[in-house]
């Protein structure tokens, strides 16, 4: 917290002492998603943000790696900083090699940022369709950005909520690159893995090679709650055992606009050998697949 920028009045802190998790992460394992937030006071939130986080910086970042028995990371940049990736950015030049990074760009960047980006450590960019967080654009304003970027071997990062897939499932296809599903699509876990809205999510899988997914965000998805956020699990099983090359798998620390509760990154990581039964699984989710898509593009 800065006397620059006062998180916003409900905003739930994360949480400072996590438990030290019991499953332990195969050997280079990478967190897939997680984020920094300023300083505010070095790196100033956008005038345009749609929430003011408390502060949350690399070193606190790199710590709860550590702690969690993590080797790398993949920090995707936050809405509340906008287009300015200099917190993004720095984070990834500390890191020294262990961070890479999902950006956020807007019509006009120059191919000379685009490759400043790239040799930071940036390996995406982000698409956010959640109307409660963006302002979602037409579907040329997305298409164009991501010409932009193909030819660095990039992929696009969407965020969106379940029922937004059929509306924006002619440009998610179309994509010239790479695509990464934040948290499963967000399902409505009240509703069986052979429902609709999943079924459509499954389809989008399995008929484009090029989709990967996160299975994160049980804290956000789960009706039943901390810690085993049990209703959740059997989607995230499912992508994992049907798509074991495409998963990711991601603290989402320090899990912006939680309302319900801030939950314990140590307990997130127990639920991983859940949805991930198997020492080959979790290899291919913790390692393979996100060296394969971030160090090795």
């Amino acid at each position: 917290m800065t006397a620059t920028f006062q998180p916003d009045a409900d905003w739930l802190p994360y949480d400072p002492s996590p438990s030290k998790p019991a499953y332990t992460p195969p050997a280079g394992a990478v967190d897939a998603h997680c984020h920094v937030f300023g300083p505010g006071d070095v790196f100033p939130f956008a005038p345009e943000r749609k929430y003011t986080p408390a502060d949350a910086g690399k070193d606190e970042l790199f710590a709860l790696r550590d702690f969690l028995g993590f080797e790398r990371n993949v920090i995707v940049q936050a809405t509340c900083h906008g287009a300015d990736n200099r917190a993004l950015v720095d984070a990834l030049l500390a890191a020294g090699g262990r961070a890479r990074g999902v950006a956020t760009i807007r019509p006009g960047v120059s191919r000379p940022e685009l490759a400043d980006l790239h040799a930071a450590g940036v390996r995406g960019i982000r698409f956010n369709f959640v109307r409660r967080l963006a302002d979602p654009k037409p579907d040329g304003y997305y298409r164009g950005l991501a010409d932009l970027v193909a030819e660095f071997g990039w992929h696009i990062v969407v965020y969106f909520e379940a029922p937004d897939l059929a509306e924006r499932w002619g440009l998610f296809t179309s994509l010239p690159t790479d695509v990464v599903v934040d948290h499963m699509g967000r399902p409505d876990v009240t509703q069986p893995v052979d429902g609709p809205d999943f079924s459509l999510f499954q389809r989008f899988m399995r008929e484009n090679g090029n989709a990967w997914c996160k299975v994160s965000g049980p804290e956000r998805l789960s009706r039943s709650g901390p810690p085993e956020y049990a209703d959740v699990v059997p989607f995230a099983r499912l992508l994992v055992e049907t798509f074991p090359d495409r998963v990711l798998w991601g603290t989402d620390w320090p899990h912006p606009n939680m309302k319900s509760h801030m939950p314990d990154d140590g307990a997130l990581v127990d639920v991983i050998p859940r949805i991930a039964r198997t020492g080959d699984l979790q290899r291919r989710l913790l390692v393979g697949n996100p060296m394969r898509l971030y160090w090795e593009a």
